[in-house]
């Protein structure tokens, strides 16, 4: 991008520092599918205010950017993204506990978010410790699983709004619906911190329903390829898995990219897969699944960048 300039990249160092910079990053190195072109600028801030410092700083200079977290539910374009990446992963995953309630920002990792609760003997996150996202990312699309979500623990979040201006959100302010959140429909807002509110628990039992739900997720999920985790949203009435599997699916291959034959609702990067592989493949499935069963499944996936 024409627009980022050494003195660009310069005036970004000089708040996070120049190691935490990265001119045409190659971000099949920061996504869980490991695909993706080329960012032309991606920044790691690690706390609060570096992040508030720094897009402040790109919105000054209506310098168009994107947020990412750890990449587990995105796939990027084989020609990169044409933004500045700001990625809140492992720098900005600062966590703390008061009584039942844990505060953390947003790039920690829900795997080390649940960890810290079993540790604190606080139970209710014991479903998020298998999903391969970070705290804000789950936020931002009410992640959830075997039969928990994220509007079920959230009590608070601060972010910053359109304006570069920092705010709270109560969980009802939060607006969170099936993979949906007030987040994102407004993408413009960043989320910076939440606060979860959970319960004192018995610590083995707490750390026996997370080894029983990490045990189901080794048995029925290939979490040995690189995959952006479920692929398409539940439609109502139905799982996309069973209606795939259904469709006589599993397996089905375009390029290096494959349908799971293990969970018909995972595509996989199994032979190298290119982003338009995965692109193919998924509107195949839906062609499929449609033709046979008139339903229409829409991709949980976000498509990022130039394909």
């Amino acid at each position: 991008m024409e627009m980022i300039t050494e003195a660009i990249v310069r005036l970004i160092s000089e708040v996070v520092g120049a190691s935490m910079v990265y001119v045409n990053e190659p971000m099949s190195r920061h996504t869980t599918f490991r695909i993706g072109g080329p960012a032309d600028l991606l920044v790691e801030p690690a706390n609060v205010n570096q992040t508030e410092a720094v897009i402040k700083l790109l919105r000054q200079m209506k310098i168009p950017y994107m947020i990412l977290g750890n990449g587990s539910n995105v796939l990027v374009g084989d020609k990169g993204i044409r933004c500045v990446v700001v990625k809140l992963g492992k720098e900005f995953g600062a966590c703390d506990v008061i009584g039942t309630v844990v505060k953390a920002q947003a790039g920690i990792k829900l795997s080390r978010l649940a960890g810290f609760a079993l540790g604190n003997c606080l139970t209710g996150l014991e479903f998020a410790a298998g999903i391969p996202g970070t705290l804000g990312g789950a936020v931002y699309m009410n992640a959830g699983a075997y039969g928990g979500e994220m509007k079920d623990v959230v009590r608070q979040v601060t972010y910053l709004d359109s304006m570069g201006h920092r705010g709270t959100m109560t969980a009802k302010e939060c607006a969170f619906g099936y993979r949906d959140s007030f987040f994102a429909r407004h993408p413009e807002c960043v989320i910076l911190e939440c606060e979860i509110q959970l319960q004192n628990g018995d610590k083995e039992k707490i750390r026996a329903r997370m080894d029983e739900l990490a045990a189901k997720r080794v048995e029925k999920q290939p979490l040995n390829l690189p995959s952006a985790g479920s692929t398409f949203k539940r439609p109502e009435g139905a799982f996309a898995g069973k209606l795939i599997q259904d469709a006589g699916l599993m397996g089905l291959r375009v390029g290096g990219a494959s349908v799971s034959k293990k969970h018909a609702g995972f595509v996989v990067n199994d032979q190298g897969a290119s982003a338009e592989d995965v692109r193919k493949l998924i509107a195949l499935v839906q062609e499929k699944v449609k033709e046979k069963f008139q339903i229409e499944l829409q991709p949980e996936v976000k498509f990022i960048g130039e394909f």
